[in-house]
C-alpha cells in the first residue's frame, strides 16, 4: 500500500519538477518548439509547478486529516 502511495506522490513530483525546469528555460531564452513563445512556455511551467506542489499539500493535509495530527480550529 505504501509503495502505490509513493508512485501517486512521484508523478506529481515530477510534473512540478518539469515545470521549474520550463519556468528556468524561458527565463533564460532556451526555448521548446512545442511552445510558440516563451510566455506559453513559463505559463505552462508554473501551471505544472503549482498543480504538482497542491497535489502533494493536499495529499499530505488529507493523511494527516485522517490520522488527527493537524489542530482544531
Amino acid at each position: 500500500m505504501r509503495f502505490i502511495a509513493l508512485l501517486i506522490l512521484i508523478i506529481p513530483g515530477i510534473a512540478a519538477t518539469f515545470g521549474i525546469k520550463l519556468m528556468r528555460d524561458a527565463f533564460f531564452g532556451d526555448f521548446y518548439p512545442l511552445f510558440f513563445h516563451v510566455g506559453i512556455q513559463f505559463a505552462a511551467g508554473l501551471i505544472l509547478l503549482l498543480a504538482g506542489l497542491a497535489f502533494i499539500g493536499g495529499f499530505i493535509l488529507f493523511r494527516d486529516r485522517k490520522r488527527n495530527l493537524t489542530k482544531d480550529k
